[in-house]
């Protein structure tokens, strides 16, 4: 009788879905974590370090073929890249640390969340998971924004930037925006209708935040995934969606004033790349030109992992300031340095070089391919998309498409392995494995 109480535990523990590894990462992500200042690592990458190592020792234990050709292919793309990129890196510690960095993000994360998500429910269960962690966030920042505790913005602390604080200005916009994309990709499926319901309403709810995150990367790439994920559901469903939308921004907006002088100002501040920009897209540019003249520098490896920050100022014109300034939401004022282009495409162009960037991007625009013909083939067989195929498509084009304003970088980068990791279980895994439906 003490056997089996001794048993039972951990008998239940074994039917407890994998995916509860992968959902913890997200969890974590709605903590608190305030790193020093030279930076840290936030506990949600360490917990992806865990379901890696509990993803390894479940393949050891059933004894199964992990992936397919097609997947080892796809995900293992980028290792020869990187293994070119660390190579050349400035030094021996810096290689090490940017390879560690990509492998997690770009293949080890990735692949662990392609194998321990066994059906759509598990999918859907990471999915909902993503929604609650944007709407807590998105609570913190509106939060924020109305007592005028968030971050220093034109003087006024009132940016919205969730738990992450002014040092990750766009932790706050990125959890947000994927979780909008989660939620429209659930809306657009076959769930009960109140479910749907449900999660149309929720993004509705999380274009507040949004806006008030100030993070026109974030904007423009969540309105170009929302616009793909409606076209791929069809012409007259965008078109009755998007009038919704396009009514409910009208009313926080205009109808509550929700920041509308400053909203319609940072709106307008996208298109001005040359008459008269402000000091941040001025960085931006200087910062991209710089990236350019590194690649042109070493065209074919680039300047070596971390290799960016070192290279800088020898690219870099006299427009470039000395950094950028953060303060309110809980911290001090503070001068952080630019050691980024924020783009990820010229990033790695100006440290991998054309082999690493054919390799990534190569990587990634396979899934996205494979994903978008997934897409097609389900529709033709069933007549019907289901939900985890607008989902996973959808957080593939907000990456692809935030990459050409940001890199990685910051606590909600470990959320980038979590959206590559559904994409490929959606391009690779799904239907290659017998994956079951529910």
């Amino acid at each position: 009788m003490a056997h089996a109480l001794t048993v039972r535990p951990t008998a239940r523990l074994r039917r407890l879905p994998p995916v509860l590894a992968v959902v913890a990462v997200v969890a974590l992500l709605a903590l608190p974590f305030a790193p020093g200042d030279g930076g840290g690592a936030h506990p949600a990458d360490a917990v992806s370090a865990v379901a890696v190592l509990y993803c390894a020792l479940r393949l050891v234990r059933d004894r199964r073929r992990p992936l397919s050709r097609t997947a080892a292919v796809v995900l293992a793309l980028p290792v020869l890249g990187l293994a070119v990129a660390a190579v050349g890196a400035v030094s021996p510690g810096a290689g090490l640390a940017g390879l560690g960095r990509y492998l997690q993000v770009f293949v080890l994360v990735p692949a662990a969340v392609l194998l321990l998500l066994r059906d759509r429910g598990d999918v859907r269960l990471l999915t909902w998971s993503m929604v609650g962690l944007a709407l807590w966030q998105g609570a913190v920042g509106v939060h924020q924004y109305v007592t005028a505790t968030g971050a220093s913005y034109q003087g006024e602390r009132i940016r919205a930037v969730g738990t992450f604080g002014p040092q990750d200005v766009m932790g706050m916009a990125t959890v947000v925006s994927l979780g909008l994309v989660c939620a429209v990709g659930l809306a657009l499926g076959r769930p009960p209708v109140r479910l749907r319901l449900f999660a149309a309403g929720c993004a509705l709810v999380l274009l507040l935040p949004l806006a008030l995150s100030f993070s026109r990367g974030a904007w423009i790439a969540t309105a170009v995934t929302c616009a793909v994920q409606l076209l791929l559901a069809g012409v007259r469903r965008a078109l009755a969606v998007g009038a919704v939308v396009v009514s409910a921004a009208v009313v926080l907006v205009g109808g509550f004033g929700v920041g509308t002088a400053m909203l319609q100002e940072r709106v307008g501040s996208i298109t001005e790349v040359t008459d008269a920009p402000d000091q941040s897209v001025t960085d931006r540019y200087t910062m991209w030109a710089a990236a350019a003249g590194m690649w042109r520098e070493r065209p074919l490896t680039g300047v070596g992992l971390k290799g960016f920050p070192e290279h800088r100022d020898a690219h870099a014109s006299l427009a470039l300031s000395s950094g950028s300034e953060t303060d309110g939401a809980g911290a001090g004022y503070r001068r952080q340095p630019l050691l980024s282009p924020h783009n990820m495409y010229l990033l790695v162009l100006a440290e991998q070089g054309v082999i690493g960037l054919l390799c990534l991007a190569g990587s990634w625009l396979a899934l996205l391919v494979l994903g978008l013909r997934g897409l097609h083939a389900v529709r033709r067989e069933r007549g019907a998309v289901p939900d985890c195929a607008f989902v996973a498509c959808g957080l593939l084009v907000w990456q692809l498409t935030d990459f050409a304003y940001a890199d990685i970088g910051g606590p909600s980068t470990v959320l980038t392995a979590v959206c590559f990791g559904l994409a490929a279980w959606w391009a690779l895994g799904s239907r290659g494995q017998g994956v079951a439906e529910r």
